[in-house]
């Protein structure tokens, strides 16, 4: 269908100058340099950190809110839409070159670096150093107890594969413009996706108290917690993208061939599912 005949505009979309860059930009200024004054123990640090965080939080609402009220003001033709599709499929490229990090730093401890050092004198690290994975070093933490894949581990991804199928519905369900089916749907997602994150809170909080697995249990601990709690992070986000989706479903926005925002949400909620089936595997089942 054309441009002209969908109601969009025939030319590319060129907007006017705009002041959200410079103010996320600023935001991000206050939160670095203020992580920095807190981590060296300077009293401006938090009050620092908190303004940069409210400052981005109201540059993305602006931001976005100006986005969204130019697509439904139906100013964006097939040429934007190309451009938008090609920014959200590089942002999602590079999360998976930022995962793909910490999953080869994960290869190369368990794989390469310990048994390196189980070649080497005991005495280098302390006596009863053992080449084996997990391991709490590269010195001794203490005793701890890894995170096996049955229980939380195995509930959680049951959850969210879960949650990848009841989006697919909704999805279906906007493009054959039942929208009622769609609400429902998203709405049952977004639920099983904060539903994973209490979930993995919980775990959290059961690592700490009770299996003495901390971030600072050597090695593997770090590992654990490093793309466990990026993970986490990430669902967090997605699910907040498929609330504000909900939200604009509930106004009326999205029809049957123009919804790419709720199709970028649900690119992103399965990105999430595929990278925690590789933790899954990886961090729990091959402890």
């Amino acid at each position: 269908m054309s441009a002209v005949a969908t109601g969009a505009k025939p030319y590319y979309y060129v907007p006017q100058p705009s002041h959200w860059p410079i103010t996320g930009s600023l935001a991000l200024l206050l939160m670095g340099t203020g992580a920095a004054f807190w981590f060296n123990d300077y009293a401006p640090g938090p009050w620092m950190v908190a303004i940069g965080f409210a400052i981005l939080v109201y540059m993305l609402f602006g931001w976005f809110g100006t986005v969204i009220g130019e697509s439904e003001s139906q100013l964006y033709n097939t040429k934007v839409d190309h451009s938008f599709r090609w920014g959200m499929s590089w942002f999602i490229f590079s999360e998976v070159m930022f995962f793909a990090a910490f999953f080869g730093a994960l290869f190369y401890v368990r794989n390469l670096s310990v048994p390196d050092l189980g070649s080497l004198s005991s005495k280098v690290l302390w006596p009863d150093f053992a080449a084996q994975w997990p391991t709490n070093g590269p010195y001794e933490s203490g005793q701890f107890t890894p995170m096996g894949a049955i229980g939380i581990p195995l509930l959680n991804t049951i959850i969210l594969l879960s949650s990848g199928v009841t989006l697919t519905i909704a999805h279906h369900a906007l493009k054959a413009n039942r929208r009622s089916s769609l609400t429902l749907w998203l709405f049952i997602t977004i639920v099983l996706g904060f539903l994973f994150v209490g979930f993995q809170a919980y775990e959290y909080h059961h690592a700490y108290t009770e299996m003495n697995l901390k971030l600072s249990t050597g090695v593997y601990g770090s590992t654990f917690f490093m793309l466990t709690g990026f993970h986490g992070l990430h669902v967090t986000i997605g699910a907040t993208m498929l609330l504000v989706m909900l939200f604009r479903v509930l106004k009326g926005h999205f029809t049957a061939d123009h919804h790419f925002a709720f199709e970028a949400s649900a690119w992103y909620w399965h990105f999430v599912d595929v990278v925690w089936l590789l933790l899954f595997v990886l961090v729990y089942w091959l402890v």
